[in-house]
Parts: structure tokens; C-alpha cells; sequence
């Protein structure tokens, strides 16, 4: 447990290396912050504090930096009031009073989330399969081209273009649609992408049925595969931290790939904490060594999201904190 003096001296020295992104001295604190002390206190304790292992000095300078066990005492200690506190919720309101449909507002939550935070954010939709079919739309373009569209009951979208053989009337297509609607309407997706032609009601059995349920599939699936929403990836690599593309690299090639993304938010769904927050080496993945990530699920249990912004360990926590918790909110009044 950090003494008062001490976790004040740690305090001004991140809110400095967050603000600046260079070593802090003992001068500099002094001079900038109202420790009350002289500076040989102040360079007595940032010894002691580096000691501790809560910061480290890099070779070529003078100054020090935090490490992650810094970082992670100015999260738990030192913001520990500011966990109950929400920011800038008139932007999220506004959002959702705007927001058209369920994708409609995450899509804007992730770009309002980049904004307030200058860091990449994360919004990802809650898991199909935890939702039921509310509607199926059948749209022709052409005779031998349609648009499906699925609306499920929390509000999320999914279309696909399907494509046919043979000329299929509007007509035709509103026999299979109404006949989709009265077999799928209010049956779990989970049940609906496990759904194999054998068991298919006879109001579905027609050849065409038989291609739109496949359709309708496959539309499932990607749609549970794609959910995620992330804007901010040029925001995240304009940090000094991933100027060399050799910390910029790892850190992507996660960011990238949808898979691995969600598997980066298990542990947030299974959290008791309101906001969880993972500092540099606490992720799992190594490649995430230099970069935090704040999470939260939204939404409830049978129907929930994640709603995240990933940033440097420099990162300013408690604007990102209240910003993520805001968003929270905004989502999960849905």
C-alpha cells in the first residue's frame, strides 16, 4: 500500500507522461504540480517507487516512466472514485435518440468512443444466437437476383443478396417470405442457423424455400462471425508508442482479425467488475504487451454486447473509463 506523499508523487508523474509522453524528472514535478515538498523528496520517492517496481528509467534519459504495475495502482487507487462517474452522456443520448436502428447506433457509438478517447474503440454486437427472428424480408431486383434482410428482436440487421438459377418471380418470392415468417418468426437463432433441410416445415419444402433457408443460413453465420464494430486504428498507430512498425505490427495483426478479437473480450463477459481494464502484459496475448484495453458488456445476460476502446498504456484512464461507461449505458437502454 502506497503511503499518501507517495501515491500523489506516482499520480503527478503519469498524469504528466499521459499528457506528454516523455520521462518525467524530479524538476519537472515540482515545478509543474503542487507536491508541497522539495525535489530532493520528490527524487527520494520516485527511488522508492522505482524500487517498488512501479516505475522503471529508461536509458536515455534521466527521467522515469511508468511500468504496468504503475499504471495498475493509478487505475485502483487513484481513480477508484471515479469508477461511479459517467462522461459526456448527452453525446451518447443524442446518438441513440439518432440512431435508426440497433447497427445504426453502434456503428456511431464506436465513432463517438474514437473521438472523445483519440484511441481505436470496439463495439461488438450482441451474439445472434442469443436473439430470436423477428421478421424476414424478401426483396427482388431482378428475376434472378434478391436481398434478404432478418431483423431480430434486439433490433440488430443482417441482409445478403441471393443469387438464382432461374427467374423467380416478386409473387413467388412473397410465398416463400410469408411462409418464412410464419415458421421462423420468434424461433431462437440458434435454432434457426442449426436448422437442416430434413426438418424444414412442409410450407418450406418447395425448391425455391429450400435455397432462401439455405440463404438465410449462411446469412446467420456470417452475421455471427462479423460483429464486430472498431473505428480508430489511424488514431491508435498516430501514438509516438507505435511509430515503428515493428510495435505497430502485433499489435494489428489481433486488431484484425475478427476471431481472435472476440476471444480478446471472454474474460469481460464473465467479469463481476462494471469496467474491466487490462494494462500492457495483463492480456493474454503477448502481442498486446503495449497497449491497455477498457471493457464493458452491455445489454442483457441473455442478449449482451461488448463495448471497449484500446489505446497505449499511456492512455488517459479516467477520460477512457467514463467514456466506455457512458457508451454502456447508451447501449444498454436498448
Amino acid at each position: 500500500m502506497l503511503s499518501d506523499r507517495r501515491q500523489r508523487v506516482l499520480q503527478a508523474l503519469i498524469e504528466d507522461y499521459i499528457a506528454h509522453a516523455q520521462p518525467v524528472g524530479s524538476r519537472t514535478l515540482v515545478d509543474r504540480y503542487r507536491l508541497g515538498v522539495s525535489p530532493a523528496t520528490v527524487r527520494n520517492e520516485l527511488s522508492v517507487l522505482e524500487d517498488e517496481g512501479y516505475l522503471t528509467s529508461p536509458h536515455t534519459s534521466a527521467g522515469r516512466i511508468p511500468t504496468d504495475a504503475g499504471y495498475r495502482a493509478f487505475v485502483d487507487d487513484l481513480l477508484e472514485d471515479e469508477f461511479g462517474e459517467e462522461a459526456e452522456g448527452g453525446t451518447f443520448d443524442e446518438l441513440r435518440d439518432a440512431a435508426s436502428k440497433m447497427d445504426d447506433l453502434m456503428e456511431k457509438t464506436s465513432a463517438a468512443l474514437t473521438r472523445l478517447t483519440d484511441c481505436l474503440s470496439v463495439v461488438l454486437a450482441p451474439s445472434l444466437l442469443g436473439t430470436a427472428v423477428k421478421q424476414v424480408s424478401l426483396v427482388s431486383f431482378t428475376p434472378r437476383r434478391a436481398l434478404m434482410v432478418v431483423v431480430t428482436d434486439d433490433g440488430q440487421v443482417l441482409d445478403r443478396h441471393v443469387e438464382f438459377a432461374d427467374e423467380v418471380s416478386s409473387d413467388e418470392l412473397a410465398v416463400v417470405q410469408n411462409a418464412l415468417n410464419e415458421v421462423l418468426s420468434g424461433k431462437p437463432m440458434a435454432q434457426v442457423r442449426g436448422m437442416a433441410r430434413a426438418n424444414i416445415s412442409d410450407a418450406l419444402s418447395s425448391p425455391l424455400a429450400r435455397i432462401i433457408v439455405d440463404e438465410l443460413v449462411v446469412c446467420l453465420n456470417e452475421g455471427e462471425s462479423d460483429r464486430a464494430y472498431r473505428l480508430g486504428i489511424s488514431s491508435l498507430l498516430s501514438k509516438p508508442e507505435f511509430s515503428n512498425a515493428s510495435a505497430a505490427l502485433p499489435v494489428l495483426q489481433v486488431l484484425e482479425d475478427d476471431t481472435v478479437l472476440m476471444h480478446l473480450f471472454d474474460d469481460v463477459a464473465e467479469s463481476d467488475n462494471a469496467i474491466e481494464v487490462r494494462i500492457g502484459s495483463e492480456n493474454e496475448s503477448s502481442k498486446l504487451a503495449g497497449v491497455s484495453v477498457v471493457a464493458a458488456q452491455y445489454g442483457s445476460c441473455g442478449s449482451s454486447g461488448i463495448v471497449a476502446v484500446i489505446g497505449p498504456t499511456r492512455m488517459d484512464y479516467s477520460k477512457v473509463i467514463k467514456a466506455v461507461r457512458s457508451a454502456r449505458s447508451a447501449l444498454g437502454d436498448l
